[in-house]
């Protein structure tokens, strides 16, 4: 059963699909599970994929655009804020602890990609997440830094004299997550396999969705290079965690960011690598989803 929702969260909404099992026991309150997805991405993609599988496995599952993106409210569009993206969750916690049927003591997270980031700092100081999953989990913070040829704090220099521009002119700059077209990839050399599934997902009908813009708004890669997603997580985020990567390792980070992952929180529980699986496979493959998700709902089920 899917169920469109809208949450509020300060002065805007977010849009949000709660996904339940086809049968309820109305005596047992269900587990729940919120879902951070990845970056640019929206929730009619990678995460319906994983929560419409977690409801047909009796845990119910919601998911939801981030603030300024997708059909969720907020102005400018388009803006990644790592922030906002964690207070998106702790909303999205809020809105589901009052629907009927739902355990609010049995709340769990799902992050995947960019949103395993999200979730696990969030999970840090919002103690009502009672266990933590990730897929290919990715530190947004280090990612961006580690696209810096001359370092961050060089581009950190150039953005400042870029949103002088930006305020003097009144116009925003928008910049694309990944190039439109394999053909545009390939005109600036960018022909590696994980650039290459990530545009089949993201740009073909394989898994394009008109919600998704693949812009970002220029002016909020100041606070990703500042960001940690890790910060203090050896010492706050005391939940179960599960960490479920891609076996084959490519030029993403997820797999050295997992295991990273890993080895910081101080009550990790179950540790799962796909054979033969890309990044990007983990977000539709059938195979690899449905192997991820068989792990998922056997730790939420004994950590929730």
């Amino acid at each position: 059963m899917l169920q469109h929702l809208t949450i509020p969260r300060g002065p805007i909404d977010l849009a949000a699909d709660l996904y339940l099992p086809d049968s309820i026991d109305d005596a047992a309150p269900l587990r729940a599970v919120v879902l951070s997805t990845p970056g640019s991405s929206v929730k009619e993609q990678i995460g319906a994929n994983y929560a419409s599988r977690l409801a047909a496995r009796g845990i119910a599952a919601l998911v939801f655009d981030p603030a300024h993106q997708g059909q969720s409210g907020g102005e400018p569009r388009d803006l990644e804020d790592p922030y906002r993206r964690g207070e998106d969750i702790s909303y999205a916690i809020d809105a589901l602890s009052t629907i009927p049927g739902i355990d609010p003591e049995r709340i769990g997270v799902l992050g995947i990609c960019a949103g395993g980031g999200y979730a696990v700092h969030t999970a840090r100081t919002d103690h009502r997440i009672k266990a933590v999953g990730t897929v290919v989990p990715s530190n947004m913070g280090t990612s961006f830094r580690s696209f810096q040829p001359d370092g961050a704090s060089v581009a950190l220099d150039t953005m400042a004299d870029a949103r002088i521009e930006e305020t003097r002119s009144g116009e925003l700059t928008r910049v694309n997550w990944l190039p439109d077209t394999l053909e545009e990839a390939e005109a600036v050399g960018l022909t590696d396999i994980d650039t290459t599934q990530a545009i089949t997902y993201y740009r073909t009908e394989r898994g394009r969705n008109e919600h998704s813009t693949n812009r970002r708004l220029s002016r909020g890669d100041s606070m990703l290079l500042g960001y940690d997603a890790y910060h203090l997580v050896d010492q706050l985020m005391t939940q179960p965690l599960q960490v479920i990567l891609a076996g084959r390792i490519g030029n993403t980070g997820s797999y050295e960011s997992g295991m990273q992952l890993w080895k910081l929180a101080p009550n990790p529980v179950d540790l799962m690598v796909i054979d033969g699986a890309g990044h990007y496979e983990m977000y539709d493959e059938p195979e690899y989803v449905d192997d991820a998700v068989d792990r998922l709902v056997n730790f939420y089920s004994n950590n929730l």
